[in-house]
């Protein structure tokens, strides 16, 4: 059973070596800390228990669980192919049967797996496009790395190979491989092309690309083919080569971004390891979402034609929304065009160009700026096209920064600029800017018994104690930690699963808090927050009396007043004595 298997893995797998392959973590307490990878933030908020093998994060989003939820949040996977993922790791034989959709996926990438090796076979037979490939500038290592190949010039050369593979055509068609045609019959999508695989962010080939081989060229046929979407392929959702890019893109917080397949390859080869492509689609927030979690910064690199400054002046302001600090790339050569010309002709170049890259906003200034007019119509056309990629800025302190730069350009105040920002039209404004990060609150949390509890709780877990000590004093408890606490003090086998997932988040919220307190001044702690739980109940006590004797006063129950007042008097002298 799926269950049975998943356990065993969470058993043989530690959740902090894990980690660490995704997150910076840090000491804290017997537990770690690491910012949260799934929103944005700049102080820790993500807790991972070691003692319980999850994670929690107690900031804006809220989001906890074990190993296997971690890895299907951060890599956008399914249940089945996170856990495959992880038991091929702890050596774990995977047996899964009776879901319908994870099979059929199962069977998509595995026939994605068989036509991936049989262009690569292909290319090991096609001399000619092995020549061209080494034209263009690509070494073996680069294509052996990234899996390229070639779909020959034949109808249905893959379909037959896949057939008799033992494939189901209607897997085959449904991974995009192959067209019906209105006989019925199937062709092949990819014909007479070199062929670059798609991989997903854990290095399963989801989708391919194939460029129109040299010689075949047809203005009636498309210079490049990409695969459909599939129900294993988004293209909003994927980075061409981030598979293998991921990590150096962690270590260095910064990813250059290119557009192509091509400029990728070449500048990976070139040394410039930390680099993803967009391969055929525009960038979308998914994309910048991916990447935002491991980088900072954004160094994009587009042609220099009219289309490639559109799409990079609509990357420019996309990424600023999601809080990167953005550069450009910019080749300093007229007669290249892109990253893969500099690496033919500079090798080595384009690392001096990604260190020199410019900050997008200096871009903004250089294209609107410099031949601004004294006209006044079409100065003010000018700023307010520059007040609004400003506006587009996630940071207050980068808008502050470019408000000042572009007052000294304009000669124009900065309160006036800000004053026309903010009055500028809603209509295309740039996306909402991430929230801040907060830190979580629950709806247990609302009052002051709940604070003291929790933060009683805490303590106690923290160190370990017999929570038997309660005891005497769970008449002062709300109903709902009354509850917990009688459940919690059953054995393991006896708790409900909702009680120790409580507790285990208030223990973890109490370690991310108080991870340098000293152990006695904990245990003096406990004996206040004990005596100011009582004082609350009594508080909380008094009022009910207060409102009940108001109801019985019109209700003229003589007798009940007289005892509700009596009972109002001792509880005021009880907390006058405190």
């Amino acid at each position: 059973m799926a269950s049975d298997t998943a356990q065993l893995v969470k058993e043989k797998l530690d959740i902090v070596d894990f980690l660490k392959n995704y997150l910076e973590l840090k000491p804290a307490g017997k537990n770690f800390k690491a910012r949260c990878p799934f929103h944005q933030e700049k102080t820790p908020s993500f807790m991972i228990s070691p003692e319980r093998q999850t994670w929690h994060c107690f900031g804006t989003c809220g989001e906890g669980g074990d190993i296997i939820k971690f890895l299907m949040k951060y890599e956008n996977i399914e249940f089945y192919d996170a856990l495959k993922i992880l038991a091929e790791k702890a050596g774990v034989e995977l047996r899964v049967s009776g879901d319908r959709d994870f099979n059929s996926n199962n069977n998509l990438y595995r026939v994605m797996e068989e036509a991936k090796d049989f262009f690569k076979a292909n290319l090991a037979q096609a001399a000619k496009v092995r020549e061209y490939l080494k034209d263009r500038g690509l070494t073996d290592a680069t294509i052996e790395e990234f899996e390229i190949g070639a779909a020959m010039d034949g109808s249905d050369l893959l379909t037959k190979h896949l057939i008799k593979k033992g494939f189901n055509i209607q897997d085959i068609e449904k991974a995009g491989l192959a067209l019906k045609t209105e006989r019925g019959t199937y062709w092949d999508r990819f014909r007479a092309r070199i062929m670059f695989p798609i991989h997903n962010h854990v290095g399963k080939v989801v989708a391919f690309t194939g460029r129109i081989m040299p010689g075949s060229e047809n203005p009636n046929v498309g210079k490049y083919v990409n695969s459909p979407e599939t129900p294993i392929f988004q293209k909003s959702k994927i980075l061409y080569g981030f598979d293998r890019t991921k990590n150096e893109i962690r270590q260095e917080h910064k990813a250059v971004m290119v557009e192509g397949q091509m400029d990728l390859l070449m500048i990976w080869q070139d040394g410039i390891k930390n680099v993803v492509a967009t391969s055929g689609t525009a960038l979308t927030d998914d994309h910048l979402t991916v990447l935002r979690r491991l980088a900072d910064e954004l160094i994009l690199s587009f042609d220099s034609d009219e289309a490639g400054q559109a799409a990079a002046e609509r990357a420019i302001d996309m990424a600023n929304a999601h809080d990167f600090s953005v550069k450009l790339l910019v080749i300093d050569d007229p007669k290249l065009k892109d990253p893969a010309d500099v690496v033919r002709a500079k090798p080595g170049h384009v690392a001096e160009l990604v260190s020199k890259a410019k900050p997008a906003m200096e871009y903004y200034f250089h294209k609107y700026m410099k031949d601004i007019s004294d006209d006044l119509k079409i100065k003010k056309q000018i700023i307010r096209t520059v007040l609004g990629k400003i506006r587009g800025l996630a940071s207050p302190i980068d808008r502050s920064h470019w408000i000042k730069e572009l007052s000294h350009f304009s000669k124009i105040s900065e309160e006036v600029l800000g004053d026309e920002m903010s009055a500028l039209p809603k209509a295309g404004e740039a996306p909402k800017l991430p929230e801040k990060s907060l830190p979580e609150k629950s709806a247990a949390e609302g009052s002051r018994q709940d604070m003291i509890l929790q933060r009683l709780f805490g303590i106690l877990l923290h160190l370990k104690s017999d929570l038997t000590m309660l005891n005497d004093h769970i008449k002062y408890f709300p109903d709902r930690y009354a509850t917990a606490y009688k459940e919690f003090t059953k054995s393991e086998e006896e708790r409900s699963s909702d009680i120790a997932e409580l507790m285990g988040k208030i223990s973890m919220r109490f370690s991310f808090n108080n991870q340098d307190m000293e152990i006695e001044s904990l245990e003096k702690e406990i004996g206040l927050l004990l005596r100011q739980l009582k004082l609350e109940y009594l508080k909380e006590k008094r009022q009910q009396l207060s409102d009940l004797i108001k109801q019985l006063d019109r209700s003229g129950d003589e007798k009940r007043l007289r005892e509700a007042m009596a009972e109002f008097a001792e509880i005021s002298r009880e907390l006058q004595g405190s």
